[in-house]
C-alpha cells in the first residue's frame, strides 16, 4: 500500500511538472495564430487534460469490466473541474478571477451545462425503460456527440467573432519579414513543446489512474464512488495543474476555458467511447442512477459559473468571491452525498 501511494504522489509531481509547460506553450500558440485564448484553452488544452479520462473509461470497461467507474470517471471529472475554478478564485488576488475571461466562456459553460443534462438524462432514462437497452450504441450517445461537435463549431464562431471585434479597437502595426519568421519560429516550438508536454502529461495520468484503482481495490471502496470522487480527482490533476499554470501567466481566459472545455469533452467524446466500448448493449443501462446526482450538481454549479462571469464589476471578499465559495461548498456537498448514496 505505501509503495501504491509513492507511485501516486510521483505522477501527480510529473503531470504538474509538464502541466507548466503544457499552458505555457498553448498561450503561444493563441497569440501566434490569433485563435484566442478561449479557443485554444477549450480546444488544445482541454483536449490534451481531458485524454486520461478517455483511456481510463475505456480500460475500466475492456480491461476491468467495470462501466460505474469509467461513467463516475466523467461525471467525477466534471465535478471537481468546477471545483478548480472555485480554488483559482482563492488564488487570483486581481478581483474575482469569473470577471477577467471573456464572455465566451458563458457560451462555453452553457454547451456544457446542456451535454451534462443530457447525458444525466440517458442514466434516467434507462433506469425507467430498455427499449433500446440492447442495441450497441444507444441513440443518446450520438446525440451527445453531435452536441460536441456543435459546440465546437459555435465556440469557434463565437472566438473568432470576438477576436476580430478586439483586433479592430487596436492601433495596426506594421511588422517586418524578420518579425514574421520569429513568429513563426516560436510557433513551432511552442507546438513541440505542447506536444511532448500532452504525451508526459497523458502517461503520467494513465499511470496514476491505475495506481488510483489499485488504491481503491484495497481501501474496498465502491465502484460508483471510487470512479466519481477518487478516479475522478486522479485523472483530473492535468487540468489543476494546466489551470494553476495559465493563471501564474496572467492567462485567466485559458484557465477557466480549459475546465470549461473539459466537461464538453468528457460528455461529448469520453462518453461516446465508453459507450462504444461496452459491447453488451448500451452502457447507459448498467451503470448507477447516483451519477444523476453528479450531473445535477454539475449543471447547478455551472449555472454559478455563468452568473459570476454575467455579473460584473464585482468586488471579491478578502479571500473568496461568493461564486468561488459555493463551487468549492457544492464540490463538498455532492462528494459527500455521493459518499452517502453510493
Amino acid at each position: 500500500m505505501a509503495l501504491l501511494w509513492v507511485q501516486f504522489a510521483a505522477s501527480a509531481v510529473i503531470i504538474l511538472l509538464a502541466a507548466h509547460f503544457l499552458a505555457n506553450s498553448a498561450d503561444v500558440v493563441a497569440d501566434r495564430t490569433g485563435l484566442g485564448r478561449t479557443f485554444i484553452g477549450v480546444v488544445m488544452l482541454a483536449t490534451a487534460t481531458s485524454l486520461p479520462e478517455l483511456a481510463t473509461g475505456i480500460s475500466s470497461i475492456t480491461l476491468f469490466d467495470a462501466p460505474d467507474l469509467a461513467i463516475g470517471d466523467a461525471f467525477g471529472s466534471n465535478l471537481f473541474n468546477l471545483m478548480i475554478i472555485g480554488l483559482a478564485d482563492l488564488y487570483w488576488q486581481n478581483g474575482p478571477v469569473l470577471n477577467a475571461v471573456t464572455r465566451t466562456s458563458v457560451m462555453t459553460a452553457g454547451l456544457g451545462a446542456g451535454l451534462i443534462t443530457l447525458a444525466a438524462l440517458a442514466i434516467f432514462i434507462y433506469s425507467e425503460t430498455d427499449v433500446t437497452a440492447d442495441w450497441p450504441l444507444s441513440p443518446l450517445t450520438v446525440i451527445l456527440l453531435l452536441g460536441f461537435v456543435a459546440a465546437m463549431f459555435l465556440i469557434y464562431r463565437h472566438s473568432q467573432q470576438a477576436q476580430e471585434a478586439q483586433e479592430g479597437q487596436e492601433a495596426e502595426s506594421e511588422q517586418d519579414i524578420e518579425t514574421e519568421d520569429v513568429g513563426q519560429s516560436s510557433l513551432r516550438r511552442a507546438l513541440l513543446i505542447y506536444a511532448g508536454s500532452a504525451a508526459i502529461i497523458v502517461a503520467a495520468a494513465i499511470w496514476l489512474s491505475n495506481v488510483g484503482e489499485n488504491i481503491a481495490e484495497d481501501m474496498h471502496w465502491e465502484q460508483s464512488f471510487v470512479g466519481s470522487q477518487f478516479l475522478a480527482i486522479s485523472t483530473s490533476l492535468p487540468e489543476i495543474g494546466t489551470s494553476f499554470a495559465a493563471l501564474r501567466i496572467g492567462a485567466p481566459d485559458l484557465a477557466i476555458s480549459n475546465v470549461l472545455g473539459s466537461n464538453v469533452f468528457n460528455m461529448g467524446i469520453v462518453l461516446f467511447f465508453d459507450d462504444v466500448a461496452f459491447v453488451d448493449g448500451s452502457v447507459w443501462d448498467v451503470v448507477s442512477s447516483v451519477h444523476v446526482i453528479s450531473g445535477l450538481m454539475a449543471v447547478l454549479m455551472t449555472m454559478v459559473v455563468i452568473v459570476g462571469i454575467m455579473t460584473r464589476p464585482r468586488e471579491r471578499l478578502r479571500f473568496w468571491t461568493p461564486d468561488g465559495a459555493l463551487l468549492v461548498g457544492g464540490y463538498a456537498a455532492a462528494s459527500a452525498l455521493l459518499y452517502l448514496l453510493a
